[in-house]
């Protein structure tokens, strides 16, 4: 049984890392990829709601994914600086989902910035510096 909405597929680019905190999904929109997660508990913390963390690595992934893939071909990127801001909270059960706006992918950096939201609710912005590795 699928837990997640209407166009909405398992994320394409996986690791072990990823695997561990998943299932994590993506929606291509024509504003760019969108990230989703359904909260767990495996996701919580002693207080019930999303850790920090995991919103943090949602942006990482979101940001730096639609970043690379935003050129043609790719632009194989590593991150150099994310800052994080929260505003609300997820809970157990809430889907979450990352929408990232790519400022500009250079020649040797690449930044970008998402917003979280619970339904029609803001509740996390997060933007990052990426380093382009040299190929």
């Amino acid at each position: 049984m699928s837990n997640e909405p209407q166009g909405f597929e398992p994320l394409s680019r996986t690791s072990p890392f990823t695997d561990l905190l998943g299932p994590i999904y993506q929606k291509k929109d024509p504003s760019g990829l969108i990230i989703g997660l359904r909260v767990e508990e495996k996701h919580c913390n002693a207080r019930g709601i999303a850790h920090g963390g995991v919103l943090g690595t949602l942006a990482d992934i979101a940001m730096g994914y639609s970043a690379a893939f935003s050129t043609e071909p790719p632009t194989p990127i590593v991150t150099a600086s994310q800052t994080m801001d929260y505003v609300g909270k997820a809970e157990k059960g809430d889907w979450v989902e990352v929408h990232t706006d790519v400022q500009k992918v250079g020649g040797s950096m690449a930044f970008a910035n998402c917003y979280f939201h619970v339904g029609s609710k803001r509740i996390a912005r997060a933007s990052a510096v990426f380093s382009v590795i040299a190929s």
